[in-house]
C-alpha cells in the first residue's frame, strides 16, 4: 500500500499529547518511570572533550580526502570506502543524475500516516507471526483476555515484545528459532479496571510472566513466502523466560558484596530479568539481551539511609517510595528498604541459548551495568570479539567490551561452549568524542559548521579488565556494578540517549541510534557539541564509527554523523549531504539492522513528526548514501522495534499499539491486529513481496 488513502481508509487524528516528544505519556509512565519528567540522574560537570582543547585545527586549511587530524591524544584516521565528506554549497547534490537505487532498496516510499494498520510499499505483503497470549508451549491454553492467569501466561507469548531474532535450526530448512524480548507490562491495557488502588497479587504474577523473553519455533511457507509459527510437533525448542526465571551471574563481579541478598547470599544467582530492550544475535547463535529501564520496578529508595547507596540510586534514576506497579507489596525483593541490593542485580546484558531449552540463562558483569539497550558483537580481525553497547538515558555513554580469547569457528559444542564464555573475561570502555569544528561554529541550531559536516575524532577510555580498575577510586568490581559513576570519573562525552549500537559487517563501521534529548541546551545542562549538535533535540541522529584502520580492537576512532533526524524541511536536518528533497522525514531513531547489501535499517520510537513510527532504510556508501526511504509505518500508539531484515522479509515487533493517552482495555483506542472491537495486542509482523523476488533485490 503506497498512500494512507488507498481504499479509502480514514485517517485517524492522533489524540495530543503534552508530552515533548511524539511519545505518549502512558507509554513513559509504564515504559521508563516518567523519566523524562525528572532529572536526569548524569549531573557530573563532565565538559564536552572539544570545549576544554584550547587549540582546534581546522579541516577547511589543514584536511584533505575526508581525513580527520588527531585532537588532544585522539587518534588521526580517515574513512575508507564509498562514505565521502559532503559536496560543498555549490555542488550538484548527491543522488542526482539517474542514479540507480542501492540493492535491496527498490521500492516506493511509504507516506507518513496516523492508520491503525501496518501500511507497507505497493508490491508488498504484510501479515502478524504472533501476538501477545498466543500458545508457544504444548499445553498453552487459549488466550482469554478477561480470564487471565500468572500460569496461562508463563506459557504465552508475552507483552510489548521489543528485540527481536532469529537463529537457524539445524537440520531444518526455511525454520528459523525466533528470540523476542518483552520490554514492559502496561497493566492499564491488560486489564480492565485496573488503577494502583486495584492492583492484585494476581495482576503482578502476570506481569511477572509477561516479563522476559519468547523463543519461538517459526516456519515459512515456500508457496506464500508468509511467516508462521510451528505446530505443536515441531516445539522441542520453544520457551518462555519470565522475572521467575533462574539466571547465573558470571564474571568479574559474580559474587560481589553488591550482589548479594537474603534469597541469594552468594551473588551468583538472580530470579528473571525485566525491561529487555534491545538485543542481538551472537555469531555463536545466542542471544544478547538489555535490562535497560529497571530502577522503576523498585520502591522506598527514600527509607534507605546510608547515603552512598541513596547517591548510587541516584545515579541509576532509583528514587521515591511505592512503585506505580507496587510489587513491593507481594515480594520483598522489590523494596529497597529490604533488599537494597536486588536493584543492582539488573542492568546487565543477559544471553540466553535458544538451541537448549534447558541451559541456564547468564548475566555477564564484564559488560558493565547501566540502562543497556543492548549488545551487538563483530569478531575482530584477530578472532577476538567485540561487543558495542548504548546507555539509553539523556546525557549518558556509550561502551565496548573486548574479549581477551578468540572465537572458535564451527559449530561444534565443544565451540560453542568455548564462546559462551567469551564475555566474561576482556576489557570494558567507554566512548570520548572530539569534533574538528571550533566550537563557536556549533551554535545548537543543527547548521553544519563552515567543513560541511559533523564529524571529528575520539577514543575509548578503558574502565577495566577482569579483576584490574582503571578508575581511580574505584576497585574492579565497583567499576562493573556502578559503570555509570566509573564513566562519569573517567570524562566520557555524554550523549543524545545512545540507544541501539551496531557493527556492519560490511564496512566494519559502527552505527548508533541517538534517539533524542529535549534537555539538551537547557539552562543548567550542557550545551551542544558537534558530537550533539542540537539543543532541544527532539529528533535525534544516527553516528557512523570507523575505528582505526577498521581494527574494531583499537582504541581510537573518527566518526561522522550520517543523519542529523527531523523534517527535511527544516534547515536543522542533514541526511549524508543526499538531497533533502528526495528523503523521508524521520524522528527518533531507535533500533538498527543491515541487510545483505549492508544498507542501514532504522525503526523508530516517539515520532515527533506527528505520524505514526515507521521502519526506514538509508545506504551507507555510494551516490545515494544519506537517501532515507520510508519502508513502512506501525499502527497508531505503536513503537516500531526488531527489526529483522532478510533476503526473503522482514520482521518488526509493534509495540504497544494502542497505548494512547486517554486509552484503556476499557476504552480501547486501537484494534489492531484483530479488529473489529478487540483489544490491541503487541505483536510480530512480517513483510515480504506479493512476487516472491528477493526483499534484498
Amino acid at each position: 500500500m503506497s498512500s494512507p488513502t488507498d481504499r479509502g481508509r480514514r485517517l485517524l487524528p492522533l489524540l495530543p499529547t503534552n508530552h515533548p516528544l511524539g511519545r505518549q505519556a502512558v507509554t513513559c509512565e509504564f515504559r521508563c518511570g516518567n523519566a523524562c519528567a525528572h532529572e536526569a540522574p548524569n549531573t557530573t560537570g563532565n565538559a564536552y572533550f572539544g570545549d576544554v582543547v584550547k587549540e582546534v585545527v581546522s579541516r577547511r586549511g589543514m584536511l584533505k580526502a575526508g581525513a580527520v587530524v588527531a585532537v588532544a591524544g585522539a587518534g588521526a584516521l580517515a574513512f575508507s570506502g564509498a562514505a565521502a565528506a559532503a559536496p560543498p554549497a555549490h555542488a550538484e547534490p548527491a543522488g542526482r543524475g539517474g542514479a540507480k537505487d542501492p540493492g535491496g532498496l527498490n521500492f516506493e516510499p511509504v507516506q507518513p500516516n496516523t492508520l491503525d494498520q501496518i501500511t507497507v510499499p505497493e508490491g508488498f505483503q504484510q501479515d502478524v507471526v504472533i501476538r501477545w497470549g498466543d500458545g508457544i508451549l504444548d499445553d498453552s491454553p487459549e488466550f482469554d483476555f478477561d480470564n487471565q492467569t500468572p500460569e496461562a501466561q508463563a506459557k504465552q507469548f508475552g507483552f510489548n515484545n521489543d528485540f527481536c531474532g532469529l537463529v537457524p535450526v539445524p537440520g531444518y530448512h526455511d525454520s528459523w528459532l525466533m528470540v523476542s524480548n518483552h520490554e514492559y507490562t502496561t497493566e492499564s491495557f491488560m486489564f480492565k479496571d485496573w488503577s494502583p488502588t486495584t492492583i492484585t497479587e494476581k495482576h503482578a504474577k502476570i506481569a511477572w510472566a509477561a516479563h522476559g523473553l519468547s523463543v519461538v519455533m517459526v516456519d515459512r511457507d515456500p508457496r506464500t513466502g508468509k511467516l508462521f509459527v510451528c505446530p505443536d510437533d515441531k516445539r522441542k525448542y520453544n520457551r518462555r523466560i519470565t522475572l521467575t526465571t533462574p539466571f547465573e551471574v558470571k564474571g568479574p563481579a559474580a559474587g560481589s558484596k553488591y550482589l548479594k541478598t537474603s534469597a541469594d547470599p552468594t551473588g551468583r544467582r538472580v530470579l528473571g530479568t525485566q525491561n529487555n530492550c534491545a538485543g542481538g544475535v551472537t555469531p555463536w547463535g545466542t542471544i544478547l539481551s538489555g535490562e535497560e529501564n529497571f530502577n522503576q520496578y523498585f520502591a522506598n529508595a527514600s527509607l534507605v539511609t546510608d547515603p552512598d547507596t541513596k547517591a548510587k540510586f541516584a545515579r541509576y534514576g532509583i528514587s521515591g517510595g511505592a512503585s506505580l506497579r507496587q510489587w513491593e507489596r507481594f515480594d520483598k525483593r522489590f523494596d529497597l528498604a529490604q533488599e537494597p541490593n536486588e536493584a543492582n542485580r539488573f542492568g546487565w546484558i543477559v544471553e540466553i541459548d535458544p538451541l537448549d531449552k534447558h541451559s541456564t540463562p547468564v548475566k555477564h558483569t564484564a559488560l558493565g551495568r547501566f540502562k543497556h539497550e543492548g549488545a551487538n558483537i563483530i569478531v575482530a580481525k584477530d578472532g577476538r570479539v567485540v561487543a558495542y553497547m548504548g546507555d539509553d538515558e539523556r546525557f549518558d555513554y556509550m561502551y565496548k567490551f573486548v574479549s581477551d580469547e578468540k572465537m572458535q569457528k564451527g559449530g561444534s559444542k565443544r565451540a560453542r561452549e568455548h564462546n559462551k564464555q567469551l564475555l566474561d573475561k576482556g576489557t570494558l570502555y567507554v566512548a570520548r568524542f572530539t569534533g574538528d569544528s571550533p566550537a563557536a561554529e556549533i551554535d545548537g541550531t543543527g547548521t553544519l559548521p563552515a567543513d560541511g559536516e559533523f564529524d571529528g575524532s575520539g577514543e575509548w577510555i578503558a574502565l577495566a579488565h577482569n579483576d584490574k580498575s582503571f578508575v581511580p577510586g574505584f576497585t574492579a568490581e565497583e567499576v562493573y556494578v556502578f559503570t555509570r559513576l566509573a564513566a562519569d570519573k573517567v570524562g566520557a562525552t555524554k550523549m543524545d540517549r545512545p540507544e541501539d549500537v551496531e557493527p556492519s559487517t560490511h564496512n566494519r563501521r559502527i552505527y548508533a541510534a541517538l534517539t533524542n534529548n529535549t534537555d539538551r541546551g537547557k539552562a543548567g545542562k550542557e550545551g551542544p557539541t558537534e558530537i550533539n549538535p542540537r539543543n532541544g533535540n527532539k529528533h535525534g541522529h544516527v553516528l557512523e564509527i570507523e575505528e582505526r584502520r577498521s581494527d574494531n580492537t583499537a582504541t581510537t576512532f573518527s566518526w561522522k554523523l550520517l543523519l542529523v533526524c527531523g523534517d527535511p524541511k527544516d534547515p536543522g536536518t542533514y541526511f549524508g549531504g543526499f538531497d533533502k528533497s528526495q528523503v523521508s522525514p524521520i524522528s527518533c531513531p531507535d533500533n538498527v539492522a543491515f541487510d545483505t547489501h549492508g544498507n542501514l535499517w532504522i525503526s523508530t520510537d516517539g515520532n515527533a513528526l506527528a505520524s505514526n513510527d515507521g521502519l526506514f532504510a538509508v545506504p551507507v556508501e555510494g551516490p545515494k548514501r544519506g537517501q532515507v526511504k520510508q519502508f513502512l509505518t506501525v499502527p497508531r500508539g505503536a513503537e516500531t522495534c526488531g527489526p529483522v531484515i532478510t533476503e526473503d522479509f522482514v520482521l518488526v515487533s509493534v509495540q504497544h499499539p494502542g497505548e494512547i493517552d486517554g486509552a484503556s482495555a476499557n476504552n480501547p483506542l486501537s484494534h489492531w491486529p484483530d479488529g473489529g472491537t478487540s483489544q490491541p495486542r503487541p505483536s510480530v509482523a512480517v513483510v515480504w513481496r506479493k512476487d516472491r523476488r528477493k526483499i534484498c533485490d
